[in-house]
């Protein structure tokens, strides 16, 4: 069954190629078709483009096959195009010419518009849930080990003090950055498409206002060409957000993996999270980071992917945004399993102690004898070039006394701060619940 069908026969190669991997992903799709139909149905309703009894025979009907998507019983049948010729099929099954009406005043286009936003807003919140939870536990670790000092590195060189607070907070605080920017993606995506048809509006009286509070969308996407254009668009701006997050789960996984090593050994991990070597009897390895590393790695392309097929394209849809779901679908599970598991690796780190006694770290304090002379008032270049000439002639004698009393240093380094950061960033968002939203749509001619 296919929602154009015009009884004119296709070659089955083709629409097998046309088809691609679309029923795999519509089942990912298919609870949001159903929430999305729902509120179209209570349009057509209070529009009078259906009759109530009609409206609430298709209601209950939806609310039935929602429990069934999210289940997983729903099934995409042999020879069904799509999640939502399978919806529309299932209705007129039960329900004969009632079921044929739903799809009045809306398109293929808008619908499927509507279903990506939904299953997207809901994704979204998923990871920005798991993004704030491993902050905390980096704010966990930085609270424990805050006073524990740790060297800091400029071009892979040792520079100055740095301590375990400031590098767990720093990756807390990057989290919560990455926080404020997936809050602007949810904002611009939480726009409502329906009613925009294919892309030109629609001649029967839909009100887009109703379907926009119903599906407890922010706000609309006002002009119908532009909520078609958004497809592509919508996907992109995920992808820049998936990117985000994932970049800086690459750099921590690669200071992780560096600070394991036995060159430096300021970090472990208990056995059971790492591997052993075939030949190499002493081997412990990273392989859980390294390969957190390259699947971000790979995730930072997700929106390069994305503009990689919509990037030429003209206004109006194209079936090449069918392609985008192997692209985004994936990368959203991948995310969160990599959320997951720096969560569960950066919870059983293990810090080392006094890692600065040791020669290796003999000029660190340098720039605090800098500033001893500076404050007993020697200009800073005169002073600068003073403890150069000390260190070249072999002259320095380290200290280890350190002074570092402003806010984001190693005495202060403002992990309260960042916590309010993390809280401000997560609880901008708009989160709805789908669930909730299905209730109320499932009683909404109850309750009237």
């Amino acid at each position: 069954m296919k929602l154009w069908d015009k009884e004119i026969s296709t070659e089955q190669d083709i629409l097998a190629f046309t088809t691609g991997k679309d029923p795999l992903y519509d089942l990912d799709l298919a609870p949001y078709d159903i929430l999305g139909s729902m509120a179209h149905t209570i349009m057509l309703a209070e529009t009078g483009l259906l009759e109530r009894d009609e409206a609430k025979k298709l209601l209950d009907i939806l609310n039935q096959l929602h429990g069934d998507a999210s289940s997983g019983k729903l099934v995409l049948e042999a020879g069904v195009e799509d999640i939502h010729s399978q919806v529309e099929m299932m209705l007129t099954q039960r329900l004969g010419d009632i079921g044929k009406k739903i799809h009045t005043g809306r398109s293929r286009n808008d619908q499927v518009m509507v279903d990506v936003k939904l299953f997207l807003r809901d994704e979204i919140q998923e990871v920005a849930e798991k993004t704030r939870s491993l902050a905390e536990v980096l704010l966990k670790q930085a609270t424990t080990h805050k006073d524990v000092l740790m060297p800091g590195y400029t071009h892979m060189q040792v520079a100055m003090p740095s301590s375990f607070g400031l590098w767990f907070g720093a990756y807390a605080e990057a989290l919560a950055d990455d926080l404020t920017y997936l809050q602007g993606i949810h904002a611009v995506l939480n726009q409502n498409p329906l009613g925009s048809a294919a892309g030109f509006g629609s001649s029967f009286p839909v009100d887009r206002e109703l379907t926009t509070r119903l599906l407890a969308f922010e706000g609309m996407h006002v002009s119908s060409v532009n909520a078609q254009m958004n497809r592509g668009k919508t996907e992109w701006y995920v992808g820049t957000g998936i990117g985000a997050v994932a970049s800086t789960l690459a750099r921590l996984a690669m200071d992780a993996v560096l600070f394991m090593g036995q060159n430096f050994s300021f970090i472990s991990l208990p056995p059971e999270l790492t591997t052993g070597s075939s030949i190499m009897p002493h081997k412990k390895n990273p392989d859980v980071l390294e390969l957190l590393r390259g699947k971000c790695n790979r995730l930072s392309t997700v929106a390069s992917e994305v503009f990689s097929v919509t990037g030429n394209l003209i206004s109006g849809y194209h079936r090449d945004f069918q392609l985008l779901k192997e692209i985004l679908h994936p990368a959203l599970e991948e995310i969160k399993s990599c959320l997951d598991m720096m969560h569960y690796v950066v919870d059983h780190m293990e810090v080392k102690q006094d890692i600065l006694n040791d020669d290796t770290y003999l000029y660190i304090y340098s720039v605090e004898e800098v500033n001893k002379k500076v404050q007993a008032g020697v200009p800073f270049r005169d002073a600068y070039r003073d403890v150069a000439a000390e260190i070249d002639k072999g002259r320095y004698r380290p200290g280890r006394d350190h002074a570092y009393t402003h806010l984001g240093s190693i005495g202060n380094p403002g992990l309260a701060e960042i916590r309010v950061k993390l809280e401000k960033a997560f609880g901008e968002f708009h989160f709805v619940e789908s669930k909730e939203l299905v209730k109320g749509l499932s009683n909404y001619f109850r309750k009237s």
